[in-house]
């Protein structure tokens, strides 16, 4: 397929840029590997109303965060008329919005921890004894683990609430699920294979993300076939009730009793050497670039 002029879109101004620029990059590289006509474009400090005048027929996003993931991009590309990959603007204003999209996955019956959200006149000590401890406090809009602290002592969840505060104006305190960490990626119809993940210390943080080789990733994940099949209707509905299309990734907890509690969607998912989208794939058979290709096959400007 003769995807013309490509613009992949990474770097941006979020507080993801660091990832966002391993990602753009590596999925620059396998494009061009497969003799797509695929350039850089940086929205820090490129112009992207010009790029249909610049002879671009699509673009690939690889934006991570507020500013390329919260449906602003995919805004001005619809403006301009330039397909591009992912979800469109409603899907990803929600899925970069946990809180919104928490409250749309309970209203459609989906499994998906109690949360409350933060502001500085909350009775900290109440909220502490609804939800119990621990609790994960986090950004509203930031991804990959930036501004979450894990509150595990009573007292400290205004001290948490400040430090996501630096990131974002909004909030969110929510259950801590005790179980196995999980995220399932998807591309268009099809639910990959879930990933297991190991942490040290279970602190999955920024750092064990993106850097540390001492996490531990299984795929397959360990799943009986049953379960594995319940895992993939489930993220499947979480999907189709916000809208979402093309690609992506759904985190997930599964709690000691067996139970699976939907965390967050991510609509532009990390394309990095440490990253899950690409590990899920492979064990499908399918390798890096032609995962990229796919994902490219997929754009759309009518989501």
């Amino acid at each position: 397929m003769n995807f013309g002029k490509v613009a992949v879109l990474f770097g941006g101004t979020s507080a993801e840029r660091e990832i966002s620029l391993l990602s753009g990059n590596a999925v620059l590289e396998a494009l061009r590997a497969r003799g797509v006509d695929a350039h850089a474009v940086d929205p820090a400090t490129d112009d992207l109303t010009t790029l249909k005048q610049q002879g671009f027929e699509r673009a690939f996003i690889a934006l991570h965060g507020r500013g390329g993931e919260d449906g602003t991009v995919q805004g001005l590309l619809d403006c301009i008329g330039l397909p591009y990959t992912g979800s469109g603007v409603m899907a990803s204003a929600l899925g970069l919005d946990k809180w919104r999209c928490k409250m749309i996955w309970r209203a459609c019956g989906l499994p998906t921890p109690d949360c409350e959200e933060l502001t500085a006149d909350s009775d900290w000590a109440a909220i502490e004894a609804r939800l119990g401890l621990p609790i994960f406090v986090k950004p509203v809009h930031e991804g990959s683990s930036v501004g979450a602290v894990k509150v595990t002592e009573a007292g400290q969840l205004r001290e948490a609430w400040q430090e996501a505060a630096k990131y974002d104006a909004r909030v969110l305190a929510e259950v801590f699920v005790d179980g196995q960490e999980l995220t399932v990626p998807f591309l268009g119809e099809r639910i990959l294979p879930s990933v297991r993940i190991v942490a040290p210390g279970g602190n999955y943080d920024f750092e064990h993300k993106y850097f540390s080789d001492k996490t531990q990733y299984f795929c397959p994940s360990g799943l009986r076939e049953d379960e594995e099949a319940e895992l993939a209707r489930i993220v499947r509905r979480s999907v189709d009730v916000l809208g979402a299309s093309g690609w992506g990734r759904v985190d997930v907890l599964r709690d000691r009793e067996g139970r699976f509690w939907l965390l967050e969607i991510n609509t532009v998912p990390g394309m990095t050497t440490h990253s899950l989208v690409p590990m899920s794939a492979k064990v499908t058979g399918m390798a890096f670039d032609e995962l990229c290709m796919q994902i490219l096959a997929g754009a759309d400007n009518g989501h």
